[in-house]
């Protein structure tokens, strides 16, 4: 992933500061110390699989129009929330970057595959004698 990409992303990225609850006692009241970035994904120009995989990760934080929501309350301060708010920015980017590990089929030779049909026939078996005996079992 390129640096050009981040800094792309922190200058579209729009803040706004929220009087939110968290750590800070009676200063959490008087100051809005919480973090909300606000990004939006379509003017990224991500390459079309990132974009895809961005949106399964963003999740709900994703709007309707295309913006993705970040929002930091951990610290006490807004600039420590600020900084919290960037890095879930770049981590979530990192992430959408990285391209999962294509699964490798398992193959069962011929000789599991007669075992575990047996042992699925020995467990309907099983299954079915649990059944009220019936008056020709008598």
């Amino acid at each position: 992933m390129d640096s050009d990409l981040i800094a792309r992303a922190h200058a579209l990225a729009e803040e706004s500061f929220l009087a939110g609850s968290g750590p800070g006692g009676q200063n959490a009241n008087k100051v809005a110390t919480e973090v909300q970035l606000r990004v939006n994904i379509y003017r990224l120009r991500l390459p079309p699989p990132v974009f895809a995989r961005l949106r399964t990760l963003a999740g709900s934080k994703l709007t309707v129009a295309g913006d993705l929501l970040i929002t930091a309350r951990e610290h006490r301060t807004q600039e420590a929330n600020r900084q919290l708010a960037r890095e879930k920015l770049e981590t979530l980017l990192e992430e959408a970057h990285r391209q999962p590990k294509v699964r490798a089929k398992s193959r069962v030779n011929r000789l599991g595959k007669v075992q575990r049909l047996k042992a699925k026939k020995v467990r309907g078996e099983v299954k079915a004698n649990r059944g009220k005996p019936s008056t020709k079992d008598w």
